[in-house]
């Protein structure tokens, strides 16, 4: 990662990017790159997607609720029911493969 004034270049799944950045917000944007690298790495392990795209949105989806179910008053690793969460993610990521299949036989 290289640091140029106000951009710091970042990886997420190999892929680079160069992202403007105050120089007092380097290390807030790097715990979050760590963190979206790592939920992203995650869900295509898990799903065996190498869609970026759909990837991308399962890990937003999933750091929302992660964040969601925090704000509500959960503390991090406290029981929360999720079943009703999984469920829906679940279907979006249903909607997400039926959007992009099409997609998926260009890129071949």
């Amino acid at each position: 990662m290289s640091l140029e004034p106000n951009f710091l270049d970042v990886k997420i799944m190999g892929r680079e990017y160069r992202v403007a950045c105050a120089p007092e917000e380097r290390e807030a944007l790097l715990a979050a790159v760590d963190l979206v690298d790592g939920k992203m790495r995650e869900i295509a392990q898990r799903t065996k997607s190498t869609i970026a795209e759909r990837v991308a949105v399962m890990a937003a989806l999933n750091i929302a609720h992660e964040y969601l179910a925090g704000s509500a008053g959960k503390t991090p690793g406290e029981a929360v029911d999720t079943s009703d969460a999984r469920r829906r993610i679940g279907d979006m990521g249903a909607r997400i493969d039926s959007v992009l299949a099409p997609q998926q036989r260009l890129d071949i």
